[in-house]
């Protein structure tokens, strides 16, 4: 049997994230996403996943598959990209993530946190300090996302801010990544130069702050359909399942056109 590939972007933010434009309601993402021939999305905000459910309500009707996820700050100010299969999974990080982020937030210094339902309109505001740190060690959120059955994926690590060579300047012995993340602004080959070292697979993905980011970069999967389980296999190169960066797109004018608007 001959597997299809997957077009995917599975760092995307929404509304809900304090850094995030408030334009990225959860119709406005899956229409972006098909646009861009996205077969699959992650949905991953900061700290939170109180948006993800009303995405894969968005999403129902459309091509899109959305893989609820979140990204985790650890107290070190490591991001991990947590994925999952189900909503109910990245709502059960959450209870443990709310439990270990201190402070609430500002919205003059940090932004608005709306929870929106699938048509965009809101339910309300979170209080809690989303762009903040958790008191979790790396190898506590890897575990965290592991005992959910989750994939656990560093951020954006050729970044300074936030990833994990930034900010630790390596990778801790005996944490369980499941695969590297790039930004859009290094090349896969520049990234495999880079990190030559760790025997980890690489992905590329958009990191999504407003709409027109999307699908500005992303990974293909060949594998039997959009699941973690299947994703793991592909990134472990078993059954004939395979991963395949696609070039970085050049995401400057895109990036001008979000921050203008």
């Amino acid at each position: 049997m001959i597997l299809p590939w997957f077009k995917a972007d599975l760092h995307v933010h929404t509304c809900l994230s304090p850094c995030a434009e408030l334009s990225l309601g959860p119709r406005a993402i899956v229409a972006h996403a098909a646009g861009r021939d996205l077969d699959v999305i992650g949905v991953c905000d900061h700290n939170s996943a109180e948006n993800v459910p009303a995405v894969v309500r968005a999403a129902r009707n459309s091509n899109v598959r959305v893989l609820p996820g979140m990204e985790v700050t650890s107290k070190e100010e490591v991001h991990l990209l947590a994925i999952f299969d189900r909503p109910e999974q990245a709502l059960q990080l959450q209870a443990i993530v709310y439990q270990h982020l201190p402070g609430g937030n500002d919205p003059e210094a940090f932004g608005l946190q709306p929870v929106v339902d699938e048509d965009h309109e809101v339910l309300g505001f979170s209080e809690r300090l989303l762009a903040g740190a958790t008191d979790l060690a790396v190898e506590e959120v890897v575990a965290d996302i592991h005992a959910l059955d989750g994939l656990a994926i560093a951020s954006h690590v050729d970044r300074e801010a936030f990833g994990i060579f930034g900010q630790l300047g390596f990778i801790p012995d005996g944490l369980e990544l499941d695969a590297l993340e790039l930004s859009p602004h290094t090349s896969p080959e520049e990234g495999r130069r880079r990190f030559a070292h760790y025997a980890l697979p690489f992905l590329q993905f958009s990191d999504a702050h407003c709409l027109e980011e999307i699908g500005r970069t992303s990974t293909y999967f060949r594998i039997g359909e959009a699941s973690t389980a299947e994703i793991r296999r592909a990134l472990r190169g078993q059954q004939g399942r395979r991963v395949w960066l696609a070039e970085a797109a050049a995401c400057a004018a895109a990036a001008e056109r979000c921050r203008a608007g």
